[in-house]
């Protein structure tokens, strides 16, 4: 259990909200790995303008910390000090704006696969590649993430955005500065929504296509297992998956952690790790990579919080 922050509960100096606050609230299952300590704070806002309205209010002191569906997210075991921000179902809608050129406002809690599902039921193409992507709209505008030949750069057309203090900001394509799992737009920043061009398109040929993703997912990652997605970036030139294979770590193990055998730039839980187990299996893949190839491989995976025992009193 985290050690209070101070000797006034966190809680207690927050303003009211709409949504809900819960104090030393388990992140790990909320976390496709499974693993890590609470949040000091949760805050689950029930829209956008309960967000921004406690984003106004609350100390400037307080750090915030902002979680989707945790896809790509390792908590650390000591957990997360400040408020830790989840972005649920107020920010969940999906629409559709018809024409020649057809658009989808999604908002950032909503998941890149629902995203998908409703352009293919709309006849809307060329956004089936996020139906392989696990996680949410805003954590894809905050990495630029991509599968299968594309980016979300290559589909943005804006983004709702709200600053450190609540006001609302909308980005075009280029002030995002996206670029391989990157955004410009500063890290206390929260998405709130984005707006996603298609092309018009025929709804069974979107399905297949979705369906060769899956296809190809299934057969060559451990979607099935405790895993926090492609871990590490791949450098320029090179596959992140080809270095570790090279460096002899495909199934190498720390703890309950393991490098998958399937896919090498995934690293897995195999049911009692702990985060620290992931993080230093992660820590010695890097280690052996640089030594073996003389590349030092970037974390892909967002790591937050931390370290056990690391709690101030």
């Amino acid at each position: 259990m985290m050690a209070a922050f101070s000797q006034q509960r966190l809680i207690e100096r927050l303003p009211a909200v709409r949504g809900r606050l819960v104090e030393n609230a388990p992140l790990g299952p909320m976390t496709w790995f499974r693993v890590g300590g609470p949040a000091e704070v949760l805050f689950r806002p029930a829209d956008r303008d309960d967000l921004s309205a406690f984003l106004a209010a609350k100390p400037v002191d307080v750090p915030v910390t902002v979680i989707g569906v945790g896809s790509n997210l390792l908590v650390r075991d000591g957990g997360v000090p400040g408020v830790v921000i989840r972005l649920g179902r107020g920010f969940a809608d999906i629409s559709v704006v018809p024409g020649d050129a057809p658009r989808l406002v999604a908002g950032a809690g909503a998941l890149d696969v629902t995203v998908a599902l409703t352009a293919r039921d709309a006849g809307v193409a060329g956004l089936a590649f996020l139906s392989g992507i696990p996680g949410t709209i805003g954590g894809g505008l905050r990495m630029n993430a991509g599968a299968y030949g594309k980016e979300l750069k290559d589909v943005v057309e804006s983004a709702d955005v709200l600053d450190p203090a609540g006001a609302p900001h909308r980005l075009a394509l280029p002030e995002l500065g996206l670029s391989y799992r990157h955004s410009a737009v500063p890290a206390d920043w929260i998405f709130v929504s984005a707006v996603l061009r298609g092309v018009a398109g025929d709804a069974a040929a979107i399905a297949a296509e979705m369906n060769a993703i899956q296809a190809q997912r299934e057969a060559t990652q451990p979607i099935r297992t405790r895993t926090g997605g492609s871990t590490f970036a791949n450098p320029p030139g090179a596959k992140a998956w080809q270095l570790i294979d090279r460096a002899g770590c495909r199934g190498l193990k720390r703890g309950g952690a393991m490098v998958s055998e399937k896919h090498c730039n995934f690293l897995i839980n195999l049911g009692e790790a702990t985060a620290a187990d992931i993080e230093e299996l992660g820590e010695e893949v890097r280690r052996r990579v640089e030594q073996q190839s003389g590349i030092r491989l970037e974390w892909e995976i967002r790591r937050i919080g931390l370290p056990a025992g690391e709690g101030r009193a």
